[in-house]
């Protein structure tokens, strides 16, 4: 066996969702640089555009998918769309997510519902959608990004940390019923990161020095510190491995 085959994705199709900025684009461009072809799906075009234009500049393979995974009558057939353009699909990448930071005393339905929309109930269907085309193909992988909101609470941050805490649940319980048709269902649980979302956090001298002083590495991660782990999930070397949540936090969460 050539242990460097087991990492080998090149020639694979991975799409990936919120794929136009922050860490999104970060995945989009790691899975490019590996020899992917990447799907990149967002609401922006302009933004999807600049990844791709990105990847391409690295000689990578890359198309751009405007679709907003909220339109959740719409999903199965985007992936169909998809697979008739593109192939099919090897790796799903769900990363699209938003956050209202607000007391939980001062949640209302509509914000609830705008969280719970794309963090959770999207990854459900666009899974769904994704799955049943893999399960014919009796192969698949699927990588869901939680957060450390997926296993402690984090005060203003209620509904999202519901949302992230059930997506350990969601890779669980796929895992296991899809297990049977050769696809593994694994989670990514960033830290914090700096990007647009995570921005106004890192604005607030206070709540930075907070985060960086929970961090026993003692620096906030990069997009490149979530490389490996991406892709190790979308290679053959962890096609033992199903069901799983590994944690990129910098040992925030080891204490």
């Amino acid at each position: 066996m050539n242990e460097l085959s087991l990492f080998r994705i090149k020639g694979k199709t991975a799409l990936v969702t919120g794929a136009g900025r922050g860490l999104g684009r970060g995945y989009a461009i790691a899975l490019g640089r590996a020899g992917c072809k990447c799907i990149c799906v967002g609401r922006s075009l302009d933004d999807l555009i600049e990844t791709k234009q990105i990847i391409e500049q690295e000689q990578g393979d890359a198309e751009a998918v405007v679709l907003d995974v909220t339109q959740f009558n719409r999903l199965k057939a985007a992936v169909d769309q998809i697979e008739e353009c593109f192939g099919a699909i090897d790796v799903l990448v769900n990363n699209a997510g938003t956050e209202i930071a607000e007391p939980f005393l001062e949640v209302t339905e509509d914000h609830y519902d705008a969280i719970m929309d794309v963090n959770l109930k999207a990854v459900f269907f666009l899974t769904q959608a994704a799955a049943g085309k893999m399960k014919t193909r009796k192969q698949g992988k699927i990588i869901n990004i939680g957060s450390l909101g997926s296993v402690i609470g984090l005060p203003g941050s209620s509904v999202y940390c519901s949302s992230k805490g059930a997506i350990t649940q969601l890779t669980k319980t796929a895992a296991l019923e899809l297990a049977p048709y050769g696809i593994q269902v694994n989670a990514i649980f960033p830290g914090y990161f700096l990007t647009e979302m995570t921005q106004p956090f890192f604005n607030d001298p206070e709540h930075k020095a907070w985060i960086e002083n929970k961090i026993p590495l003692g620096r906030i991660g990069t997009a490149d510190d979530l490389v490996g782990t991406l892709l190790f999930l979308a290679a053959p070397a962890s096609d033992y491995i199903t069901g799983q949540s590994l944690s990129v936090d910098g040992g925030w969460t080891a204490g």
